[in-house]
């Protein structure tokens, strides 16, 4: 997860509420999760149009995170100002690999990197080729 991330890459505001704080004052660990999913689904909201419409419009396309591993490297509080920014990595047959960062400024407190499957009635799908080429796009 050394590699960083792309000049232009997707990048979400999000400030930091009471309720993603645990009871020491920092971000509760599963807060990022909340905040790096958000920064997917805006990405592919700008590239795509709403997860609700590319549902219904590919029969039944959802995704899921395959996979995810973080590095968490310094914490956030309450009030904070973060960025989370996504970039597509890799695409392959049905899933999507990307990398995100959450950060305060310019300082980096968190990293993922992160397959997500793209899925239909439970099965692995292609993902659709107007996403892909939507994604591959600099």
């Amino acid at each position: 997860m050394t590699e960083p991330i792309p000049e232009g890459a997707h990048a979400l505001p999000v400030r930091v509420y009471y309720e993603d704080t645990d009871f020491s004052g920092f971000v509760y660990h599963a807060s990022y999760l909340r905040f790096m999913e958000r920064g997917r689904t805006e990405l592919l909201r700008g590239l795509a149009g709403d997860q609700s419409d590319l549902h219904r419009e590919a029969n039944g396309l959802v995704f899921v995170v395959r996979r995810m591993s973080l590095d968490f490297l310094r914490p956030a509080r309450m009030d904070d100002a973060l960025t989370v920014l996504t970039a597509t990595r890799e695409m392959r047959g049905a899933s999507l690999h990307m990398a995100q960062e959450v950060r305060r400024g310019g300082e980096t407190l968190v990293r993922a990197e992160v397959v997500v499957a793209c899925v239909r009635e439970g099965r692995a799908i292609r993902l659709p080729d107007a996403l892909r080429r939507a994604l591959a796009r600099p």
